[in-house]
């Protein structure tokens, strides 16, 4: 298990050449980095949907990557990307799954929080406090799965930031990306609902102009390597606490692209 460590001063300044980041984005969810492990903590509402997007992905790359004959977990010999991985609430099952898996976070505090945790499990995680476009300045191999989940609403360019992205991914490879729909539902639900009546999250992690309309996410995939299928939706049910795919992509979504052979 390794980390490569970037100075914050670097992986913080959101107008810089190369950078999609934003600063304030960052310094929110470093100072929380040591609650996300808490299922009941500020990341709460990821736990409860940490199921749903884990069976999507694993169904997805099951598809995509036909059974091998080799000995050992599922997605063993698979490179995995996992970019603003927070505290690993995603890094650490897909390294169970057999992936190997390089998990990226602009925040030195949450790559430090999920070293930790990965040590604790015992598992091979190569975390890196770094940005994607410094990644891919880095990293000419390319990954099989790159994994873009709710991060692309708290960058400063996602335009430039899916075009990174989709550049790491290899032939024949896929990425997910998920995030929130800019509707009037989901500013009631993710903003409204969630951080100021229900206090799921803290107040201000969201910010309604930044979300995105799944077309918004095809048109900015359009011009990379990468082919885009129709956004799936994820939904709440309240009466039984738990999220699961749909046909509602008015608050949150997900879209699949592959990058052909």
């Amino acid at each position: 298990m390794s980390t490569e460590i970037v100075s914050s001063d670097t992986a913080s300044r959101p107008h810089a050449k190369g950078f999609s980041i934003n600063e304030d984005e960052v310094a929110r969810f470093s100072a929380l980095a040591e609650t996300w492990w808490d299922p009941k903590g500020p990341f709460a509402p990821l736990h409860k949907f940490n199921p749903t997007r884990l069976d999507y992905i694993q169904k997805m790359a099951a598809e995509q990557f036909p059974p091998s004959h080799q000995k050992g977990p599922r997605f063993s010999g698979l490179r995995l990307l996992d970019v603003g991985c927070g505290g690993g609430l995603l890094a650490e099952p897909m390294n169970r799954l057999g992936f190997d898996v390089t998990a990226i976070d602009a925040s030195e505090k949450n790559i430090k929080t999920a070293l930790t945790h990965a040590a604790q499990m015992e598992l091979n995680i190569d975390y890196r406090a770094m940005t994607a476009e410094q990644l891919a300045l880095k990293d000419k191999d390319g990954f099989d799965v790159v994994l873009n989940m709710e991060v692309i609403e708290h960058v400063e360019d996602p335009r430039a930031f899916v075009a990174t992205t989709a550049s790491l991914v290899r032939p024949g490879g896929m990425m997910i990306i998920a995030t929130l729909n800019r509707t009037m539902k989901a500013l009631g639900m993710a903003i409204i609902g969630a951080e100021y009546v229900l206090g799921w999250l803290p107040k201000g992690t969201h910010s309604f102009s930044k979300f995105l309309k799944p077309q918004e996410i095809l048109d900015f995939l359009e011009p990379t390597a990468l082919k885009a299928q129709s956004p799936v939706g994820v939904s709440f049910n309240p009466l039984f606490d738990r999220f699961s795919l749909s046909d509602d992509c008015s608050v949150n979504y997900m879209v699949l692209a592959k990058r052909p052979t």
